[in-house]
């Protein structure tokens, strides 16, 4: 499928290795296969668990500790989630009543925890230590590189009320929302540990096969990740159209689960859950588990076709979605993303509905397929999801906008607007501010590509992305990665992008400077503003009707971009070096002829003064 999301209308636009993703190591992750029973009682929403985790070390270091991730400690008073709730200037309203922390008011039968009871590697105890949400283990004896642990143990958890994701009883009355949930070994890479407390943010994980037996009552539908192995003996929406389920004795069942190559295992249950399944031509089997509720029924069926339409638009334009099911499951606090499978609330308006399927979707090419460390790099997974979902949906409902970046685009000035803008290199936890967080991470990520396209070309930018995905999926990609992709791809130099949108907070700012006569032609002066440089592309409109297009490249780009107006004429003019604050070309017609000149009609040059960009006869 070509992508066309600009259209040629500018008048009414002017006029309105193995050397990936480490540098120069070679390239090696670390591996983990999960063996995990859960017993849960839906009664007190505590469960007890038991892990056989075999750890593959695949890197040249020794290892002499692991830690291990207990998210569920995060929801009492007193943790860092906590804390930081009660501190930060604008805390997330979903974790908030009357402006207090809902962790800080929990009860002890209203928390969450989750602690390991016993801890053996290799059959021999190991000691350990719980520091809120991470447990430190110090081995017994060290994993040497190429070799494999196997760590069991035993744990016991309390689901706490939904406060963020996951957790009991959301606001939509689903029971339970289980991500997050099980002891999750820390991933392990050339940078080290990232052994993140749990504060705010998202996830990074490492890739392996999981097994995972779960017990509950029988009433309960379960779904999320991974591929139910007992569908006839389970049987809820599960079973094969011939099969007749018998009836279990007593008051559980117990549903098996396998996961292959993912970095995660979420689960959702609920005693009211409606399954219905979707089977996409060429495609994987799609799941839906929302709740009996008359209100939303029509909405939950409508969305089954979208969810196919969204799948086939990614597979088009990023690569193939290497699982054979999909599952979206109503629960959580908004939307999130899981291996195979999303929880979504589900008392939405249709479009609302639609657009949050769409955006947790695109997240399983760009977080569990591609899987960039969110902690650091956040922005290239919501960026690139918000990016992709944004084109999806204006194929899938037909809204046929000439520009589907506008808001991502609004997003990103009102974040420089607002002062409170920090580079995109920050750690997640680290925004003084939420609002400047999601605005770096969503809108400026987004930006980041659709501006990219305006550098290096619409049809380069979305092969870019395919390539991209073909060369990174299943190795952790760092931003270097898509520069050198979008690098190869247009023969460009592109360093000087990658560091100033990420790394800094320089702005974009050109103007026209002064449209002057020049013997029996005109001179355009040009300004650059702002700190970042950028290439130019300069639409030149006459009185007669006529148009022409003036393109400057960027001396440090070492490259051009094909002509991206078409049938309109375009001259290609000396670079700009970027050091050089003014550029002057002429044209050949005087200054009477011309009707107007415009700094990139396009608009996907995020020019944070626009007023300047546009120079009109009419004006002067």
């Amino acid at each position: 499928m070509q992508i066309k999301f600009i259209t040629a209308t500018i008048v009414l636009v002017f006029l309105a290795g193995v050397s990936y993703a480490q540098g120069n190591h070679s390239y090696w992750q670390q591996a983990v296969d999960y063996t995990m029973e859960v017993n849960m009682d839906v009664e007190t929403y505590r469960y007890t668990g038991t892990q056989s985790l075999v750890y593959t070390n695949n890197s040249p270091d020794t290892l002499n500790r692991v830690f291990y991730h207990m998210y569920f400690n995060a929801f009492q008073p007193g943790s860092e989630m906590d804390i930081r709730l009660q501190t930060i200037a604008d805390p997330d309203k979903r974790m908030t009543e009357d402006d207090k922390s809902r962790i800080a008011s929990l009860s002890p039968d209203e928390i969450g925890y989750l602690r390991a009871s016993s801890l053996a590697q290799d059959g021999k105890p190991v000691s350990y230590q719980l520091e809120g949400t991470v447990l430190v283990v110090d081995l017994d004896h060290p994993i040497l590189p190429n070799t494999s642990s196997t760590f069991e143990m035993d744990f016991e958890g309390q689901v706490p009320l939904q406060i963020r994701r996951s957790g009991r009883n959301n606001k939509e009355g689903v029971a339970l929302s289980m991500s997050q949930w099980y002891p999750k070994l820390a991933e392990y890479d050339f940078e080290g540990w990232h052994a993140d407390p749990y504060i705010a943010r998202e996830f990074h994980g490492i890739w392996g096969d999981f097994d995972v037996k779960i017990t509950l009552d029988k009433d309960y539908t379960i779904g999320g990740t991974g591929y139910l192995q007992n569908p006839d003996e389970i049987g809820h929406g599960y079973q094969s159209p011939e099969t007749k389920v018998k009836k279990v004795k007593g008051k559980n069942l117990t549903w098996h689960f396998k996961a292959p190559k993912v970095h995660d295992f979420m689960w959702a249950a609920d005693p009211d859950y409606i399954h219905d399944t979707y089977r996409m031509e060429n495609g994987p089997v799609l799941h839906f588990f929302y709740k009996d509720k008359a209100e939303i029924l029509e909405n939950w069926k409508n969305l089954q076709p979208k969810t196919a339409q969204a799948m086939k638009f990614f597979n088009e334009n990023i690569g193939p979605y290497p699982y054979e099911q999909y599952s979206v499951v109503q629960g959580g606090d908004g939307g999130m993303e899981y291996a195979m499978s999303t929880l979504i609330t589900g008392e939405r308006k249709f479009e609302s509905l639609v657009g949050v399927m769409v955006h947790e979707l695109a997240h399983s090419w760009f977080q569990h397929i591609l899987a960039t460390n969110e902690a650091k790099h956040e922005w290239m997974d919501e960026g690139f999801t918000s990016f992709i979902s944004s084109l999806c949906m204006n194929t899938v409902m037909n809204r046929q906008n000439p520009n589907p970046f506008q808001g991502s685009y609004d997003g990103y000035y009102s974040l420089v607007q607002s002062g409170k803008e920090q580079p995109q290199s920050t750690h997640a936890d680290r925004f003084e501010f939420n609002v400047a967080y999601g605005r770096s991470a969503y809108s400026k990520g987004a930006v980041f590509l659709a501006q990219l396209g305006y550098i290096i070309g619409q049809d380069k930018l979305m092969a870019t992305l395919k390539k991209y995905y073909a060369d990174f999926k299943f190795k952790h990609p760092t931003p270097n990665d898509i520069k050198r992709t979008a690098e190869k791809i247009s023969g460009m130099e592109l360093d000087w992008y990658l560091t100033d949108w990420t790394q800094t907070t320089n702005t974009i700012d050109y103007g026209i400077k002064a449209v002057n006569e020049a013997g029996t032609g005109t001179e355009v002066i040009l300004e650059r503003i702002g700190l970042m440089p950028m290439p130019l592309d300069i639409l030149v409109v006459y009185n007669d009707g006529t148009q022409e297009t003036f393109y400057i490249p960027l001396r440090m780009m070492r490259g051009e971009k094909e002509n991206p107006y078409g049938q309109v004429k375009r001259t290609v003019l000396e670079d700009w070096p970027w050091a050089y604050p003014d550029y002057r070309f002429e044209l050949s017609k005087p200054v009477s002829s011309i009707k107007a000149v415009v700094i990139d009609p396009s608009q996907l040059m995020a020019d944070i003064g626009v007023n300047n960009n546009l120079w009109l006869a009419e004006q002067q």
